[in-house]
């Protein structure tokens, strides 16, 4: 796994650590101006693509059928890079990593920010040799650090793809993300944050996991894949055992499902690391120290593409057109294309026929790409929008 040490990195929150350690891995060739920078989800890592010798504790790459060889990030055309981002678990320094007394930073850990993440991809291309990237693409909290380049590197970049994102989280989601470190702090082997010598809080982690997972979903995906149907076995396990009266009520598909989401998802994370990377994501305001989400986004003089799904309530399809309008507002050319859709949150990573096509096309002509389409009163009209129908089969 490579890694490259940043000196003296400050933080947004004002410490400074003397070195810090950012995994990341790089797929295809550079050629001087076809770089482009993938920035990944919550609890995504570097290992975006597939490749002989990445992991990165996964088995494959997390966006594979978007990124690589013939696909729509081509590698054989495009020096894709992936950086995991401070205070995540992969690699790059965060609560797990070793401090500078040789113990585990734990919460003593400063508080990290997107605004540090792509201060801290900045500096990784900087040492690698990258200077004006061809492209950012990003999905999720990713798609906020996406925007955080064309805020805060305008002339750094030609291309912003914002993929299933907004420009900061609202109310509804602020609350939920509320609750799930809750559940965290509330597991007993939190102890404080400082585990790493005994249990960790894996129940705790658990239940905010499953909480993600119902954020990820839409009402429709949850209908068609699951319904009120029973489970074929008993509920409970080691990690969530029922109560003598909850033994009579019938353990559904639903259930089943969160749980096995949530046992995998704890054999990979770090809990510290997710109450920091979650609230990263709650704190990222677009518009903070502006007046507006268009003053903050008016020095960007590239192209933009906003990508959201019909389904997705995380995310809306509103806040992705009002995202795009705000990039109107500036200097840049923008594109805001909506896919149908019933797979809610999740679709950006599930939906590769959705989602591919136009990152293709806005990668390889911008705003002006064959199958990207605007929501516009004046968008082009000679485009069919993607459903899932024109690339399935």
């Amino acid at each position: 796994m490579p890694t490259e040490t940043i000196p003296d990195f400050e933080f947004a929150a004002g410490q400074t650590v003397d070195e810090l350690t950012v995994a990341y891995e790089t797929y295809g060739e550079f050629t001087g101006e076809n770089a482009v920078l993938v920035c990944h989800a919550l609890t995504g890592s570097q290992h975006v693509a597939d490749s002989p010798d990445g992991t990165a504790g996964q088995g494959h790459g997390w966006w594979r059928d978007v990124v690589g060889p013939g696909k729509a990030i081509d590698t054989t055309e495009y020096f894709v890079v992936c950086a995991n981002v401070p205070g995540s678990c992969y690699g790059t320094d965060g609560p797990p990593a070793e401090g500078p007394d040789g113990e585990r930073w734990g919460t003593e850990f400063p508080p990290v920010t997107v605004g540090d993440w792509t201060r801290s991809q900045r500096r990784l291309l900087d040492e690698l040799g990258v200077g004006r990237l061809h492209a950012v693409v990003g999905g999720s909290v990713g798609g906020m650090n996406a925007l955080d380049w064309a805020h805060r590197y305008p002339d750094d970049v030609r291309r912003v793809a914002a993929v299933a994102t907004a420009a900061r989280l609202d109310a509804q989601c602020l609350g939920m993300n509320a609750v799930a470190r809750r559940a965290i702090r509330g597991d007993p082997n939190w102890n404080g944050g400082d585990y790493y010598g005994g249990e960790h809080p894996t129940r705790g982690l658990a239940l905010a996991r499953q909480l993600g997972h119902l954020m990820y979903l839409s009402k429709d995906s949850m209908a068609d894949k699951f319904g009120r149907r029973t489970a074929g076995r008993e509920a409970g396990g080691d990690a969530f055992p029922t109560d003598p009266a909850g033994a009579f009520f019938p353990y559904r598909d639903v259930e089943s499902y969160l749980d096995y989401q949530a046992d995998k998802f704890v054999e990979r994370f770090d809990a510290n690391s997710y109450l920091y990377l979650v609230r990263a994501m709650d704190d990222y305001d677009l518009a903070a120290g502006y007046d507006s989400d268009a003053d903050a986004l008016a020095a960007f003089p590239g192209e933009a593409l906003a990508l959201s799904f019909t389904g997705d309530w995380h995310f809306t399809v509103e806040q992705s057109e009002a995202l795009a309008d705000a990039l109107r507002d500036g200097a840049a050319d923008v594109a805001h294309h909506v896919v149908e859709s019933d797979h809610g949150h999740d679709a950006f990573l599930v939906e590769p026929e959705s989602v591919g096509p136009p990152l293709a096309d806005f990668l390889a002509d911008g705003v002006d790409g064959r199958s990207v389409t605007d929501t516009r009163d004046d968008a082009r009209d000679d485009y069919a929008p993607v459903h899932n129908s024109l690339f399935s089969g």
